[in-house]
């Protein structure tokens, strides 16, 4: 069953995301699902709870599926199609409705498979990939690369973050240099220690070539 199911939900995600260009496409929420069982097991967490969160983890998200975000109606809807108890469903869309980042308003997980599931998340937003997803959400949301005279804002709630309008440079400062001290597992934060030093050292170069030091 749970192998039938697992292979259902990634054709279904596959299906979902097959015409975004924004960073949260296919191949995102499968570097999540991968990740986030690997954090599983280090962590012992319930595995099959942990697949399905991360596999539909994206689905209702408030900014690519706004209509469904409240109610989470793309991951009931698959759930109850393949026979998942309410309760679980439940379970599944809490961890759901915990990963995203919501500047001073993001929540740390309940459970060992929400912080799994969050983690892989967030891990898939720093490090070379989260460099590339920056500059391929940027791009697809018409927002500058740099400009020198737009300060970062930090602090932000979870309004005022979803609201804001920035550069994709702003963007490690207002959310991704803070996600190495937000994961939850001991797994995750090794593994985030690397990524934080590759963006640090990118941050650097860029803004030296910016500037014409190099």
């Amino acid at each position: 069953m749970n192998k039938t199911i697992i292979d259902d939900a990634l054709e279904f995600v596959r299906n979902t995301f097959n015409d975004d260009y924004s960073g949260h496409d296919f191949f995102h929420t499968l570097r999540v699902y991968k990740m986030a069982a690997r954090i599983a097991e280090q962590e012992n967490a319930n595995l099959i709870i942990v697949q399905l969160a991360a596999l539909l983890h994206d689905v209702d998200d408030i900014k690519l599926s706004p209509e469904t975000y409240a109610n989470k109606d793309k991951a009931v809807g698959f759930l109850r199609k393949h026979g998942i108890s309410e309760e679980m469903i439940k379970t599944i869309c809490n961890i759901i409705g915990e990963v995203s980042f919501r500047g001073t308003d993001s929540v740390a997980p309940e459970t060992i498979e929400g912080m799994c599931v969050q983690d892989a998340d967030r891990l898939d937003a720093i490090g070379a990939i989260g460099i590339a997803r920056t500059f391929a959400y940027g791009g697809s949301h018409n927002r500058m690369i740099h400009d020198p005279e737009i300060k970062p804002t930090v602090n932000m709630n979870s309004d005022k973050y979803q609201n804001h309008i920035s550069t994709s440079i702003n963007h490690f400062y207002e959310k991704l240099f803070q996600l190495k001290d937000l994961m939850n597992t001991d797994t995750a934060k090794k593994i985030a220690q690397q990524r934080e030093d590759y963006m640090k050292n990118y941050i650097s170069e860029f803004l030296d070539e910016w500037d014409g030091i190099r």
